[in-house]
């Protein structure tokens, strides 16, 4: 029986947040309590279609002036040898240099490009190599002459089987929309430009079952399935641009996972071109198939090494038509730990995420995010947790979520919270999650790092690297608490390879100690890519160099990227 006191905390936890919005992110629309009246007009045709834009940077906030970290990215020639090699802020281990078992392109190679797939899918335009050889963080940038977009799987191999046998070096690329510079070239590599695959081949309203090229863009896959009463089980804040063949090759995790789990789960099948042009059809549709080696996992999550994915088969499942938010504030992490243990007992099948934000994150957000701002004003919190729950009964999973949010307060692990009345207000609580990306690059320059570590301990990293940096850098911890995914922020006003030098290998001797990984759901890279035996055996890279070498003996495919260069050189 609820005491006058948690009564009043629930009114107020219930109270009509009114906050007027400007270029916020969106999601998915949430259906709006009976219990309570909407604060902000709730107009379906308007959340119809915004429905997809959550979570989305505008193009035009992506790349900032002030973060041009391509200044201090060094393309320099050994001494007395010639041969060019890389330098970038940021952990690439030191010096790369151009394998020279690669050959350059040539002239009679764009002509064989351009009789395979048409002049105009052979693309030497610089304004649209530039773009092709940079990330979108301005952080790694390559030296490629060429983007091939083939229009099939057959143009792919074809210009696997030539590559192969040339020795000319190949990158798979989609929406280039990856943190660790896995999608862009290191050197001259050949830009193979999956966009122009983008047909939706399939899809079984019976089992949910797409079958679609690599070349889709999430967002528009998210937008077919949406018109057909399902939805996908990953979402990414880039999905607006990230294609499903990147996504597959990356294992890109996301906001769903706690809910629906990985890729590996999710794919079903997939179609994947070697590099000697061997087309690998392994596009079931079959839940259940214990035939052999289930070998479509070698391309989950492999970065586009052991060969390039070209069609996906993946599970969906149906749209339900009850959404509910919550953002919550915590006095401590202790209290975030015991409030997803809660949530998970008590809201179960429903949870689907559990996201958190130290006060650092939050700071950010409201300073350098226009019309964000903390939707609890008159009281500082030291963390705040964002949960949505999803389920087909809006009055029993609204009451299942209230149940949890008053026990929680009583428990006094929840200091003070608001829940969403209208998808007005669910996305301006998303906002401030998603939006810290954005703001710490307005901030200016960034240190990334993206890790699984115990949930017991994983702020503990965060607390460790401000005691090392102190007030050289503002150091900012966020994530996916619920599947143990922290990204870890260190922001200056410039790259300082003193502050590196702090942060670096200190972060991943760290994580190695508690048994975590260095790369939670951003892959390996070129950024991390000797870093990789912080999180894996020597026995297990060698095993992973042997694949490597069995399935692309002449190591064009994504070169430098995943393994160490020592290894792969």
């Amino acid at each position: 029986m609820l005491n006058r006191n948690s009564r009043n905390i629930f009114r107020f936890l219930t109270r009509p947040f009114f906050h007027h919005q400007r270029n916020s992110f969106l999601l998915p629309s949430s259906t709006p309590s009976s219990q309570f009246t909407s604060v902000t007009g709730f107009d379906e045709k308007y959340c119809t279609q915004l429905h997809l834009q959550r979570n989305i940077i505008p193009t035009e906030l992506k790349v900032f002036s002030f973060f041009n970290p391509l200044r201090n990215f060094l393309k320099t020639r050994q001494l007395g040898v010639g041969i060019p090699h890389h330098k970038c802020y940021g952990s690439m281990g030191g010096v790369v240099q151009r394998s020279p078992r690669f050959s350059e392109l040539n002239d009679d190679d764009v002509k064989h490009f351009q009789e395979v797939l048409g002049e105009k899918n052979v693309i030497q335009d610089e304004d649209k190599l530039t773009a092709a050889n940079t990330d979108w963080m301005h952080k790694y940038k390559g030296s490629s002459r060429l983007i091939l977009q083939p229009c099939n799987t057959d143009q792919v191999s074809q210009i696997l089987k030539y590559c192969n046998s040339r020795g000319l070096a190949v990158v798979p690329q989609g929406g280039n929309t990856g943190l660790v510079g896995g999608s862009v070239p290191v050197f001259d590599e050949v830009i193979v430009n999956l966009s122009s695959m983008n047909n939706i081949i399939s899809f079984d309203k019976v089992s949910g079952i797409l079958v679609c090229e690599a070349g889709c863009i999430l967002e528009n896959i998210m937008s077919f399935l949406d018109n057909e009463g399902f939805i996908m089980p990953l979402d990414l804040g880039a999905k607006g641009s990230c294609q499903i063949g990147g996504n597959v090759s990356t294992n890109a995790g996301g906001l769903r996972l706690v809910r629906y789990g990985s890729l590996h789960g999710s794919v079903l099948g997939v179609e994947a071109v070697l590099a000697n042009g061997t087309v690998l059809d392994m596009l079931k549709t079959l839940r259940k198939d214990n035939t052999g080696y289930d070998l479509k996992h070698l391309f989950i999550g492999s970065e586009g090494s052991l060969g390039i994915v070209t069609k996906v088969s993946i599970l969906t499942p149906p749209k339900l038509a009850s959404v509910n938010v919550a953002l919550l504030a915590c006095k401590d992490y202790s209290c975030c730990q015991k409030l997803l243990q809660e949530a998970k007992r008590k809201l179960g099948e429903i949870l689907s995420a559990f996201e958190f934000l130290d006060s650092q994150s939050m700071d950010l957000v409201t300073k350098h995010l226009e019309g964000a701002r903390n939707p609890f004003p008159t009281s500082l919190h030291n963390f705040y947790v964002l949960i949505e729950t999803t389920g087909s009964d809006e009055s029993s999973d609204k009451q299942k979520l209230e149940a949890f949010l008053l026990g929680s307060m009583e428990n006094e692990l929840v200091s003070d919270g608001v829940l969403a009345q209208d998808i007005n207000q669910a996305t301006t609580f998303w906002r401030l999650r998603e939006g810290i990306p954005e703001a710490l690059i307005r901030a200016g320059a960034v240190y990334k790092y993206d890790l699984s570590i115990p949930v017991e301990n994983l702020y503990n990293l965060v607390e460790e690297m401000r005691s090392r940096l102190g007030d050289a850098a503002n150091v900012v911890g966020y994530g996916h608490l619920g599947d143990g995914n922290l990204h870890l922020n260190v922001s200056v006003p410039q790259y300082d390879d003193k502050i590196l030098s702090q942060i670096e290998p200190f972060v991943y001797e760290w994580t190695s100690k508690q048994r975590g990984s260095i790369s939670a759901e951003h892959g390996v890279g070129l950024m991390k890519a000797n870093e990789i035996f912080y999180s894996q055996s020597r026995e297990t890279v060698q095993l992973m160099t042997s694949i490597k070498n069995l399935m692309d003996p002449n190591h064009i495919l994504n070169p430098y990227k995943v393994l160490p260069h020592s290894i792969t050189s």
